[in-house]
């Protein structure tokens, strides 16, 4: 059986079953099917509710699996956020739930792996992709009882190797942007082999292809793992570029290997009846407790580099981006200029927490939505007469927050997004248009069912939902590209 990490951009195919073909072409069609056979076919794990055989369905039923599985609306058809999930990136084994182990449960029965790398990548010095090999392999050592050794000769347990196109596996490679890189499950002949497209842009960091995430990914692969329906986990079917500083294995992950291998002990357990080594020093007597702090401890300020970073807002002031989490907020020029975290009420003070905001160029105000009223900004100056109801902005009194807010210059209009819908703000005519509330999933396909937080940089809407955000081409209406909030907080310079 084989793993692998994958950019495949494909859409899904009949079988039998009743398929709305007025909005998808033969030949998305039959990309379609090639992707549900090659995902979703045949696959046995061990999590006891993993089941997925496509080969027996008909297109729909298969294809209902394959959007419950991404969290999409459950349609049977081929709708337009469906098409956006079989185009991103992704790993090119088939999907299980939660961690998942290949059929039989495969793994290497002794304490020391070798590898060796026989092919190198142009993009990378040698010594560079040594390096990374071997931190890659590390995030496993650190948590199952297994080391790994790299061998200059002869035929390793996991052979690695930089290939394009056809690289005599029976699995040929298919050009940039295609699969990245696979992988076999352990055992005898190719068992645990991991090879990588050569046509693909290698690197270390957030450009190209990073090495590090996907070779880690496909070591998974090489020790036992099969794909995961945790989105957070590494061993998630899709690509999506993370902080690699002290990068440790997501949780999921660690559970799945540990499954399979026991837990790593990190160092020896302490002796549970130490001998004192010296007789035994009375303790000192008590001294009088202090008297407490006059102020309480406050809460420890949200940690920006977090992979799991949720912003409350996001808006641009003047031309800076200002993203806002817990009462505070960070904000960002052109280039990180190492402004720290400051709290929202020793700029604005009264204004404890931003859950929506907007620069309206129009009349040079911001606006910051705060539970069921909003406040007029200008500068540092909170404007008098606020703050007021959300009912004054034209909301119905069923609204009590706005979950993200986000001003679009060449329409002039406000989108203000509030759980699953949105309205439009006139700028122009001072009032709410008509004709909503309206869908966020229909008017919006491809970002998900909500939106915490948006904005616009350089042409693009940033919808963020959770710690992920997709950029969004508006006049277009399609997603450009998925990305993590904590990607705007420029976190490589930190360390």
């Amino acid at each position: 059986m084989e793993g692998a990490l994958t950019l495949m951009v494909v859409v899904i195919v009949a079988q039998c079953g009743a398929i709305p073909v007025e909005s998808s072409s033969q030949e998305e069609l039959s990309k379609a099917q090639e992707y549900l056979s090659r995902y979703f076919s045949e696959v046995g794990v061990s999590a006891p509710n993993s089941v997925w055989r496509s080969s027996l369905d008909s297109f729909d039923d298969t294809l209902r699996k394959m959007q419950e599985y991404f969290g999409l609306e459950v349609t049977g058809h081929l709708d337009p956020n469906t098409k956006e999930v079989m185009a991103r990136p992704r790993c090119g084994f088939t999907d299980v739930l939660r961690y998942g182990h290949f059929e039989g449960r495969p793994r290497w029965h002794k304490p020391l792996i070798t590898y060796r790398i026989t092919e190198y990548s142009r993009d990378l010095s040698q010594s560079d992709v040594d390096a990374t090999i071997a931190k890659a392999f590390k995030v496993y050592s650190d948590v199952v009882p297994l080391d790994f050794k790299p061998i200059d000769s002869g035929t390793a347990d996991i052979m690695i190797k930089f290939k394009g196109r056809d690289h005599g596996d029976f699995s040929p490679f298919d050009g940039q942007g295609g699969v990245l890189a696979h992988a076999f499950s352990p055992g005898e002949g190719n068992g645990g082999d991991a090879h990588f497209d050569e046509d693909e842009p290698w690197s270390l960091t957030s450009s190209g292809s990073n090495l590090l995430l996907v070779a880690a990914h496909e070591f998974g692969h090489a020790l036992g793992l099969s794909h995961s329906k945790d989105q957070t986990a590494l061993m998630f079917p899709t690509y999506i570029y993370v902080n690699t500083e002290d990068y440790r294995l997501p949780n999921d992950d660690r559970q799945g290997v540990q499954a399979l291998y026991g837990v790593r002990e990190s160092s020896p357990q302490p002796d549970p009846k130490p001998q004192p080594t010296q007789k035994p020093v009375p303790k000192p007597q008590p001294k009088p407790e202090p008297e407490p702090d006059p102020e309480p401890t406050s809460e420890p300020p949200p940690d920006r580099c977090s992979r799991y970073l949720i912003f409350d807002a996001a808006t641009t002031i003047n031309g800076t981006l200002y993203f806002f989490k817990d009462g505070h907020f960070w904000s960002r020029g052109s280039s990180w200029d190492g402004i720290g975290l400051q709290r929202i009420d020793s700029i604005w003070p009264g204004i404890k927490k931003v859950d929506a905001a907007f620069e309206s160029k129009r009349s040079n105000i911001v606006i910051f939505f705060e539970g069921d009223h909003y406040w007029g900004i200008r500068g540092n100056t909170v404007l008098p007469g606020y703050p007021k109801p959300l009912s004054d902005f034209g909301f119905p009194q069923s609204v009590n927050k706005v979950d993200a807010a986000v001003f679009v210059p060449f329409i002039s209009r406000t989108l203000l997004f509030v759980r699953g819908k949105y309205w439009s703000y006139n700028e122009r005519r001072g009032r709410m248009d008509g004709g909503y509330p309206k869908s966020i999933h229909k008017e919006f396909s491809g970002i998900g069912l909500r939106v915490d937080a948006a904005f616009m940089n350089k042409g693009y809407i940033y919808f963020s939902s959770g710690f992920r955000q997709t950029e969004y081409h508006y006049s277009r209406r399609r997603v450009i590209r998925t990305l993590l909030n904590s990607g705007w907080m420029d976190c490589n310079s930190r360390y």
